[in-house]
């Protein structure tokens, strides 16, 4: 989601850059470096510098990605009160659910029991949730 939300960035400040397809890998390929670091992509170069054509959303469906981004906060965050208990967490989730359209993105995070937050506060919290039960699983 990093990479596609900064490549629309760059493009959509950068119109002229973004008419030229070369550009446009040099963008994506720095991009991936900051964002997707440690993964070795040796000898698919093409591939990696590339990966922006195989993103529909970001000329038809602009800033769609950061969609992806918010639900996937969220739900690690319903998660994370499912683990704690989940008949509390399901009712709460169904609630914000049956509110859908007549609350803000925010209320409705907080109906489920979740904060609409993209803080370092948030973000810490979901990814060590995520890494410790990755590593309870081994």
């Amino acid at each position: 989601m990093a990479v596609v939300d900064g490549f629309q960035h760059w493009a959509y400040t950068n119109p002229h850059d973004a008419a030229d397809p070369a550009a446009c890998d040099a963008a994506w390929d720095r991009l991936w470096g900051r964002f997707m670091a440690g993964i070795d992509w040796s000898g698919l170069d093409d591939a990696r510098v590339t990966g922006w054509h195989r993103k529909q959303h970001i000329y038809r469906y602009p800033f769609y990605y950061v969609e992806y981004g918010l639900a996937q906060l969220g739900a690690v965050q319903v998660w994370r009160n499912s683990l704690r208990d989940q008949a509390a967490a399901i009712a709460a989730y169904r609630q914000a659910l049956a509110l859908g359209r007549t609350r803000t993105l925010p209320e409705l995070f907080a109906a489920a029991g979740a904060r609409f937050a993209f803080d370092s506060e948030t973000m810490r919290a979901a990814v060590d949730l995520i890494e410790e039960q990755i590593t309870g699983l081994s």
